[in-house]
């Protein structure tokens, strides 16, 4: 990153699936008025852009090529909700797509590809600020962020969460068998060969367990 956007505020959080970083990341931007960035939808929006685009998933330097092309932008739909768009478009819906994430998962393993998606998350550090949602926002992508935060929350408590959702969609699930695919994916982020998840350094703690959405962004703001 360059000496301007050294000195553009950084709010980073981080956490495991299921602590609330989404949903606490984009009311912060909202009351600041800063940007957004969420950085798990950036694999999948390139992986939508080689699907689009018929490039082999199997070819790194193609698949990271791809990364210069493509325009990525995070801002309020026509819905006033925040959307992902994809050179204009939005794809907010396809990133649920099943064969997104499938190709997301490939794709995210190849270092040209992540090395290339790094710098392309950095870019996202303008005027007047950012806050990133991620796994390795403030211990890879942003380190010089002047505000760390890291979210968790019981296995159990994100789980509920979890199956609440799958409810609410007309899913069927089994709590104890979503609680379970939690730990699992905790093992794994944790366990992982590339920026695995991890609390980075000076980071604030918070546990939202048994905190309600409105506590946990009150915290936030008054640590900037």
């Amino acid at each position: 990153m360059n000496q301007q956007a050294e000195v553009i505020p950084v709010i980073t959080v981080d956490g495991p699936s299921g602590s609330g970083k989404g949903t606490i990341c984009k009311l912060l931007a909202e009351q600041l008025g800063w940007h957004y960035l969420d950085s798990g939808a950036i694999y999948r929006a390139l992986g939508i852009a080689a699907i689009e685009r018929n490039v082999d998933i199997h070819d790194e330097d193609r698949v990271a090529g791809l990364i210069a092309q493509i325009d990525l932008e995070f801002k309020r739909n026509e819905d006033n909700c925040w959307g992902v768009f994809l050179d204009g478009v939005e794809v907010q819906q396809q990133l649920q797509a099943e064969d997104v994430g499938r190709v997301a998962s490939i794709i995210a393993v190849y270092p040209k590809v992540r090395h290339g998606l790094l710098l392309k998350q950095q870019s996202f550090q303008q005027k007047p600020g950012l806050v990133a949602d991620g796994r390795d926002m403030g211990s890879v992508v942003f380190t010089q962020a002047q505000h760390k935060v890291y979210l968790t929350a019981s296995a159990e408590e994100r789980g509920k969460r979890r199956y609440k959702q799958l409810m609410e969609k007309g899913i069927d699930a089994i709590l104890a068998n979503v609680i379970d695919e939690i730990e699992q994916r905790d093992s794994r982020d944790k366990n992982r060969m590339a920026s695995p998840l991890v609390v980075p350094k000076g980071a604030l703690l918070i546990d939202s367990s048994s905190k309600s959405i409105a506590e946990v962004v009150q915290v936030v703001l008054q640590s900037l």
